[in-house]
């Protein structure tokens, strides 16, 4: 580990990626030819301080999780991310290693560009990687961690209070295309650990998961209609759409309002909703995963 070259490396990644380029306002007013550490700190889900001593070479280790956040905020190259890793005595991340994960650039561009969308990153195992204001707005801020309740699928067959999203009426629904979905990811995987430690905790803790999975059903979940309970909205009936990375192991999800339907209003309202709930906070900025469930 080498505290002092991190700080500088990161030092330099943030002078050279500009507000416009990370997703957010760019001001009349800067005195910084990149980001400012605030910003940073704001974009990985970081405090302020602990952020500052990283660039200044103290602190503690930072965990994987906590440079995998940075490497998306800073949108760092593959070459960059792996440096960032070496540099900070971590394992070099991989696309199966839960929020710790590369996300390309290219997708989190293409994420800064649905700012008017509820949208959100997720790994096959549909752990929650970043997502938009809106998103948060709409599903709640997203499990932060790296073991197995990170997961949606895994919190939605051992914790009842992942299904109070959906109404429960669509209950058996979810639970099947979560599974399919699931043994979709399982083979494309291979032999990867992650996955199959996976299937093997929700078998024995869940009788509906194992009841499920011994069907052996499978389906990848693309697109289709959905009702989410909001709290203040009430039921909004939306349409969630993927894009896929090129391995399979990441993707884009995104909702949007059918046309001429109730939620068309709902989305509006929740724009001001969400501005409001996220008070102080930099508004248009992709958000990294906090505590609280979001389902994928």
């Amino acid at each position: 580990m080498d505290l002092p070259e991190l700080g500088t490396f990161l030092k330099s990644r943030r002078d050279r990626i500009t507000p416009a380029e990370a997703g957010l306002p760019t001001g009349t007013r800067r005195r910084v030819p990149g980001l400012r550490r605030d910003e940073v700190a704001h974009l990985a889900g970081a405090s302020v301080e602990y952020y500052t001593e990283l660039e200044q070479g103290r602190g503690a280790q930072p965990s994987a999780q906590m440079l995998g956040a940075l490497a998306r905020a800073l949108r760092l190259d593959g070459d960059e991310r792996d440096h960032l890793f070496l540099l900070a005595g971590r394992p070099v991340a991989t696309a199966a290693q839960g929020t710790a994960a590369y996300v390309p650039p290219a997708m989190l561009a293409l994420l800064d560009r649905l700012a008017a969308t509820p949208a959100l990153i997720i790994t096959d195992l549909h752990e929650t990687l970043v997502q938009n204001r809106l998103a948060t707005a709409l599903l709640g801020p997203a499990v932060t961690g790296d073991g197995p309740a990170a997961s949606f699928v895994h919190r939605w067959f051992t914790d009842p209070a992942a299904r109070a999203i959906y109404p429960v009426e669509d209950h058996p629904h979810h639970s099947r295309v979560l599974v399919s979905d699931l043994r979709a990811a399982i083979a494309r995987r291979d032999r990867d650990p992650v996955g199959r430690r996976m299937v093997a905790r929700l078998r024995r803790a869940s009788p509906e998961f194992a009841r499920l999975w011994d069907r052996g059903d499978v389906a990848v979940r693309r697109g289709e209609r959905k009702r989410i309970v909001h709290p203040a909205l009430g039921v909004v009936e939306i349409t969630c759409q993927n894009l896929f990375s090129e391995d399979g192991r990441q993707r884009l999800q995104f909702y949007t309002a059918p046309p001429g339907g109730p939620a068309v209003e709902q989305l509006r309202l929740l724009e001001v909703i969400g501005t409001q709930d996220l008070g102080g906070g930099v508004a248009d900025a992709a958000v990294s995963v906090s505590p609280r469930p979001s389902p994928a």
